[in-house]
């Protein structure tokens, strides 16, 4: 018979994990035993999602603010840096400004505004629009900035990022100055040695300030890199660390591959099932009230097994109801799409009945339906088994 239910998606409760724990057995066996205590079977193409933060603590991949002072002394030696496009976080960023003021010798901070590149608000557009000032252009001081728009909040950490970001500078016994601008050659007019601090568009800018003439540039995903001290990613260097204490962050977690298939091939011996794994951090998507874009991380899953590679392909329903078929009605409907299903294509690029479908990553749709069933806080899930979500219209229990 037809199956009545489609995609699932369950928090997994697993023990807390610590360093040097067997993260493959102790998933695949948290896994088994909520599909017995829960009553639910195990199926072929069955994902199971991993937190980013738990492989990283299970690697041990964690790093000191010395650590990081100590690389970017080595990339930098005795220059002003300037810090370019950071994100406005606590726990993203200031632990890695901490490191970064500890090995300059003076740092510029270049903010993008009105906000960061997550979305974060530094000052709401219209008081942009009412000041006169063209965000495009216009390169802007502390003194100006504050002039202009004085204190304003973050509306949901109540934090003055700009006074606080200044604050972890001169902390560290460091001189600060801070200018406000979007245009990466804009800090080239208070230093040529350069930290692109952004994430999505890391490239560009270090592109752009290479062509500008910068003397030394860098950017998150280069400090780091290195095996130093214990922490470090290989491909993102500082990008997708949070901060673990206030002298400590655990960074991305690298090398997991492995694991994920070892993951698959438990699960398989006990179950006889194939499932897919992958690893998972922050989800893509957008914040309609805070305005925050929730991807953080360089990417939302730094690894997975080769069966979640590609995007979906997938037709749309309601498109064949009011198009194709508009003259069937129930039974005779159903069979229609049922049929256009299974005879669809391996590839429905521009097929109008694919259109509005989501041709995203499937990791990116996966990690996104995943990092809202796990939470961020208290919930004890850091896996998620999500199921049925290769079925469609036809699938059959």
């Amino acid at each position: 018979m037809q199956r009545l239910v489609g995609t699932v998606s369950r928090g997994i409760r697993c023990p807390i994990i610590r360093e040097g724990d067997n993260l493959a057995e102790i998933i695949s066996q948290s896994v088994l035993e909520a599909s017995e205590s829960e009553g639910f079977s195990m199926r072929d193409r069955d994902v199971i999602g991993i937190t980013e933060s738990i492989v990283a603590r299970s690697q041990g991949n964690y790093a000191t603010v010395d650590d990081i002072a100590d690389d970017v002394s080595r990339k930098f030696g005795d220059s002003t840096v300037g810090v370019i496009f950071p994100i406005l976080s606590r726990n993203r960023f200031a632990i890695c400004l901490k490191g970064i003021a500890k090995g300059a010798r003076k740092v510029v901070i270049m903010l993008s505004y009105p906000s960061d590149e997550v979305g974060n608000e530094l000052v709401p557009l219209d008081l942009i629009e009412k000041a006169g000032v063209n965000p495009y252009s216009d390169v802007l001081t502390e003194e100006k900035f504050r002039e202009l728009f004085g204190v304003i909040r973050h509306p949901f950490t109540g934090m003055d990022y700009i006074q606080y970001y200044g604050d972890v500078v001169r902390e560290c016994g460091k001189e600060v100055e801070i200018v406000f601008a979007n245009h990466p050659q804009d800090i080239l007019l208070f230093t040529d040695a350069v930290l692109a601090c952004d994430i999505h568009t890391r490239q560009h800018t270090k592109k752009v300030l290479r062509e500008s003439g910068a003397r030394i540039v860098y950017g998150l995903d280069d400090i780091l890199r290195e095996p130093c001290s214990r922490g470090y990613n290989e491909k993102y260097g500082l990008l997708g660390s949070n901060k673990a204490t206030e002298d400590k962050i655990k960074l991305f977690p690298h090398d997991c591959t492995p694991m994920l298939y070892d993951i698959q091939e438990r699960i398989f011996r006990a179950t006889g099932k194939k499932v897919e794994v992958m690893v998972y951090g922050d989800g893509a998507f957008k914040d309609p009230q805070g305005k925050i874009w929730e991807l953080a991380d360089p990417q939302v899953s730094p690894c997975h097994t080769d069966g979640l590679a590609g995007t979906p392909n997938e037709l749309k329903l309601k498109y064949l109801a009011d198009n194709d078929f508009a003259n069937l009605s129930g039974e005779e409907l159903r069979q229609a799409i049922s049929e256009k299903i299974k005879a669809k294509g391996s590839n429905l690029v521009g097929n109008m009945a694919s259109e509005g479908t989501t041709p995203r990553q499937l990791t990116d749709l996966l990690g996104s339906l995943m990092d809202l069933t796990s939470g961020s806080g208290d919930k004890g899930t850091p896996v998620v088994l999500v199921q049925g979500y290769f079925d469609n219209y036809t699938s059959e229990s």
